[in-house]
């Protein structure tokens, strides 16, 4: 369902794959926007019909060069799969492919009346399409009446002959919903109203002229400079930060789903596109697998997400915008798919050695394959890279609320080694947290509560915070029994050791934190004494599991048991192990 607002596309897209852009050695192939073929490896299509939800069902492809990897992958690819679970999703089944709906996964019976506006003929006049996708089209178009009367405007045509399941139905109104709730953000398409008929869906929204943020890219020979690519950063990751807070997460970030409002150089961004896009609350995690095969986190491949999804397709959108290639390749979504999961994009070549540390630092701390590790979009917008950008404002982050719920349950011994961890953060990660608590509102001593906590996020809430039960999640922390907390223990409590340990600077982070905890927090203590800390149960073999974490010489936690403790252990990990 996601389309976009740009070029028209021939032969038509499912939804979300990339353009073909062959490289130096591939016969030029004509694009409908130029006529021109760019010169550099930039997207590369697949051979085979796409498996993914938004890819084209048939598309002409030439010979790539193949990209070698030092060891081949192990199979099996998760594609086969993912074909399989995306046809029953929509409907759209392959000859070879098995035909069993899923509940009322079937056409037969399908309610598709959505309770919209009936009157669209009579309001609005269809011009030419724009954009075009597997499930509709979307068309420029000029207001006959009403408040938007001779206003241009987009109009996204969504045919219900194309809504061949429940979750194509439901994905429809989901993204109507999503995209009237979040209207307000200005790096985001403005939503105008809503209308059906009989045959199709009229989603009507703001008319963005300047061409999609791909279409840049391709001008710009493949590549911004760091300047430039900070601009487009800061608004990408402004926009999908005020998602993440309403708990939406977008699942199909790409440059094609970028918009330019004008043709002129400085024009804003807006996001486009909520066809795929989903609710999900801090403690839950989504596991239907959608988006575009060269922006897909690894973690949405194993059917277990939540918004760092969308931090990892930034990553990918930032390590293109900055080099002009893509950190992940192959001829096939197999080989996509298997890149993603085990291959690691290369820092080497031109021209990230002649790039600054901090860039490099910002798309590796995206690109981590370990969603915990990630940055989120409020933090990547504090990355000493982004730092002293005009545009530069950091919103309320959610993974606050996480932590500090985490802290506050936490032992006494823990609370004390992540004291210590605080003690070591650099200047830019406490001007990151120093934001944080402001918009918390302190009170004049300088002290925040659990309430204060529910009152920042209510204060920015929107109907989609509600439909996300985001507020329900922040109800529970604001309910938790704790005193107040200063910024120094706010700092404790804020601080997520899997981010740090993603970081180059784990080690020296580790280690100074040990020293200081040696000094002032470290203390004898028995097997016994720190298994009841971590709430370790009695079916726990405790003296064998604990062992290393003591130091034999003077009863001590040693450095093992440090970093281990700050991690959170508990009972559940050890019986995994």
């Amino acid at each position: 369902m996601g389309l976009c607002h740009g070029k028209p596309i021939e032969p038509p897209r499912h939804l979300s794959e990339n353009p073909i852009i062959p490289s130096d050695n591939e016969p030029a192939l004509s694009t409908t926007q130029t006529g021109k073929t760019p010169k550099f490896p930039f997207y590369s299509p697949s051979p085979l019909p796409s498996g993914f939800k938004n890819s084209p069902a048939n598309s002409s492809v030439s010979s790539t060069p193949l990209r070698l990897f030092k060891r081949p992958f192990p199979p099996p690819s998760p594609a086969k799969h993912i074909r399989a679970l995306l046809a029953r999703r929509h409907g759209s089944v392959k000859p070879n492919e098995a035909t069993i709906p899923e509940g009322s996964e079937c056409e037969i019976g399908l309610d598709k009346s959505f309770g919209f506006a009936k009157n669209f003929v009579s309001h609005y006049e269809l011009g030419e399409e724009v954009g075009r996708g597997h499930f509709g089209y979307t068309c420029s178009a000029k207001g006959k009446k009403g408040s938007l009367k001779g206003q241009d405007v987009a109009v996204k045509v969504i045919p219900k002959s194309k809504m061949t399941t429940a979750i194509a139905i439901e994905d429809v109104r989901r993204e109507v919903k999503i995209l009237r709730a979040l209207t307000g953000h200005k790096n985001l398409v403005q939503f105008y109203e809503s209308y059906e008929d009989e045959d199709n869906v009229y989603v009507v929204m703001e008319l963005c002229k300047g061409g999609e943020l791909l279409d840049r890219i391709l001008s710009r020979g493949g590549k911004y400079s760091e300047e430039d690519a900070k601009a487009v950063m800061v608004q990408i990751l402004s926009v999908v930060a005020y998602c993440h807070l309403q708990g939406v997460v977008h699942r199909d970030l790409k440059p094609e789903n970028f918009l330019f409002t004008s043709k002129e150089e400085h024009s804003p961004l807006k996001a486009i596109d909520f066809g795929l896009s989903d609710y999900v609350k801090p403690d839950e995690r989504l596991n239907d697998i959608v988006g575009s095969a060269y922006y897909v986190a690894p973690e949405v491949l194993h059917r277990s997400y939540g918004t760092e999804a969308d931090m990892w397709s930034i990553g990918v959108i930032a390590y293109i915008l900055l080099c002009g290639s893509r950190p992940f390749w192959a001829r096939t979504e197999s080989g996509i798919f298997r890149a993603v999961l085990k291959a690691d994009p290369s820092f080497d070549e031109a021209p990230w050695p002649s790039l600054s540390a901090d860039a490099v630092d910002f798309v590796k701390r995206l690109l981590n394959k370990d969603y915990r590790k990630r940055l989120t979009a409020a933090q990547a917008l504090s990355h000493p890279w982004l730092a002293g950008h005009h545009d530069l404002k950091i919103p309320l982050d959610m993974i606050i609320f996480k932590l500090v719920k985490a802290y506050t349950c936490s032992s006494l011994l823990r609370k004390a080694a992540l004291g210590a961890l605080a003690k070591t953060l650099t200047i830019a990660q406490l001007t990151y947290l120093r934001e944080q608590f402001t918009m918390l509102g302190p009170n004049k001593s300088g002290y925040v509560s659990v309430q204060n906590f529910k009152s920042a996020v209510t204060r920015m809430s929107t109907d989609a915070m509600k439909d996300s039960r985001v507020l329900e999640y922040v109800s529970l922390v604001s309910c938790l029994q704790y005193k107040k907390m200063d910024f120094e223990e706010f700092c404790a409590a804020a601080i997520s050791v899997h981010q740090l340990e993603g970081m180059e600077s784990w080690e020296q982070h580790a280690r100074r934190a040990y020293e200081l905890f040696e000094k002032d927090g470290n203390r004898p203590i028995m097997i016994e004494e720190l298994a009841s800390e971590l709430g370790l149960s009695p079916s726990v073999p405790v003296h064998v599991v604990l062992q290393d974490w003591i130091r034999h010489s003077d009863g001590k936690l040693s450095f093992l048991g440090f970093v281990r403790l700050l991690h959170g252990v508990s009972s559940r990990t050890f019986q995994k192990a």
